[in-house]
């Protein structure tokens, strides 16, 4: 691909997208990168030595432009950038609860905005990135858009207002179980096992009991009763409340 990229942050959502690009030998016409802490960029540039670092105007001015920035300070930041954004660049944004309306009135002369909802997984090539694009996105350009952005995993066209419900049950879902599967991991060892013994136990389970509840064609409750002893059942009423008050709480701070 011979189209210039800017990437407004430089933090973890970039390191993703960056790490997928590369593993699918993806390469642009050049990579600038802007973000306020030196120390991020430095870090930046040894993972990917071919890019190069930028003030926020020069990334801005590239052909694809990633706002990968939180939402307290995405719009300050376009206000800062606007008049270096041109009118043919696709930018896309990776942040929630900023909705494409208000994006528009930042960069009314950039007919192509996106929004992307970026999953980690994406670092290995197996994101499932939902995408949602302006009214006024040319077709061609959006053809190429998802062609690159599917080189990250998934990427499935959704309407806007699933996008943040997308971040809650999706982007985010890895952290609510990484530290549960370290925590067995660490459990199993004191218990005899060996760390890849420990490893591959619970890699492999968590792979079928996600094909036995979602592909064997039993309901929930059938699933849930194969297994009679439930050494933490009687804390399952607590864990679901906590879901419940966290995640739906989160979604009411980030939704438009």
């Amino acid at each position: 691909m011979q189209q210039s990229v800017g990437f407004i942050g430089g933090g973890r959502v970039t390191r993703i997208l960056l790490q997928g690009f590369k593993n699918k030998n993806i390469n642009f016409g050049k990579v600038l990168v802007t973000d306020t802490n030196p120390e991020v960029l430095t870090n930046l540039k040894k993972h990917f030595p071919e890019i190069e670092t930028s003030d926020a105007a020069g990334a801005a001015g590239q052909d694809i432009v990633f706002i990968a920035l939180h939402p307290p300070v995405l719009m300050d930041t376009l206000e800062l950038v606007k008049e270096s954004t041109r009118a043919d660049a696709t930018v896309i944004s990776l942040a929630p609860k900023i909705n494409l309306e208000k994006l528009a009135m930042k960069l009314p002369q950039v007919s192509n905005i996106a929004r992307l909802i970026p999953n980690a997984t994406s670092c290995i090539n197996e994101g499932y990135n939902p995408v949602t694009f302006s009214s006024g996105f040319d077709p061609s350009q959006k053809s190429v858009m998802l062609d690159l952005l599917k080189s990250l995993g998934s990427t499935f066209e959704v309407a806007e207002e699933k996008l943040e419900s997308y971040a809650i049950i999706s982007a985010m879902l890895p952290t609510y179980f990484w530290f549960q599967w370290k925590e067995l991991e660490e459990i199993g060892e004191k218990t005899g096992l060996s760390q890849k013994e420990c490893r591959d136990a619970v890699y492999e389970t968590i792979k079928a009991s996600l094909d036995i509840m979602y592909k064997s064609g039993l309901t929930a409750s059938e699933v849930i009763d194969l297994i009679p002893v439930k050494p933490i059942g009687e804390h399952e009423q607590q864990i679901a409340e906590i879901y419940r008050t966290k995640l739906l709480g989160l979604f009411d701070k980030i939704k438009p």
